[in-house]
C-alpha cells in the first residue's frame, strides 16, 4: 500500500453486512499489514443483517474524530452510503473503479469509502482503497463546493 493522507495513529474504521463480509476480512488483514489499527464495527459472518446495524457506528467514529477514515462494505454500497452520509461531517462516497476513488479524494474530500462486494474484484476493491488512503484533497475550488454539503 502507498502511504496515507490520513492520521495512522487514529484507528480505521470498518463495517459490512454479509455481502461484504469476505472482503472486510480480507482488507482488514491488508491494513493490519500496513500498520494500520482497524476498528472492525461487524458484521463478524455471513449470516443475513442489516446494514444500518453496521454502517452507523463506523460514521459516528469518523464524524467525531474518533477514527481517521471509515469503509464501508455491502453488495451494492449504496445503502451504507445513504447511512453513514446522515452523520453531519461525513462524506461518504460509493467507488466502482480507481478514477472514482480519486475524485471523491481529489474533489469531495471523501472520508469513508464504500464498496460494493457484488460488482468489484476484490482486487480492484484493494487497488481503489490504496488510492482513497493515498490521495490527498485538492481544496481550492472545490474547498467552497465542500462546505455548501451541510444542512
Amino acid at each position: 500500500m502507498q502511504d496515507t493522507v490520513f492520521n495512522k495513529q487514529l484507528p480505521l474504521a470498518i463495517g459490512c453486512d454479509h455481502a461484504g463480509f469476505e472482503y472486510k476480512e480480507a482488507i482488514k488483514k491488508l491494513l493490519s499489514e500496513a500498520g494500520w489499527q482497524v476498528a472492525d464495527k461487524g458484521t463478524f459472518s455471513k449470516g443475513s443483517v442489516d446494514y444500518p446495524d453496521f454502517a452507523h457506528p463506523v460514521a459516528k467514529m469518523v464524524a467525531s474524530g474518533e477514527a481517521s477514515v471509515g469503509i464501508l462494505i455491502c453488495g451494492s454500497a449504496i445503502g451504507v452510503s445513504i447511512t453513514a452520509n446522515r452523520h453531519k461531517g461525513v462524506r461518504a462516497a460509493v467507488c466502482w473503479n480507481t478514477e472514482v476513488a480519486s475524485l471523491c479524494r481529489q474533489h469531495n474530500n471523501a472520508n469513508i469509502i464504500c464498496l460494493p462486494a457484488r460488482f468489484v474484484a476484490i482486487e480492484e476493491a484493494e487497488k481503489m482503497l490504496d488510492i482513497f488512503l493515498s490521495t490527498q484533497f485538492e481544496g481550492g475550488r472545490h474547498e467552497k463546493r465542500v462546505d455548501k454539503m451541510e444542512c
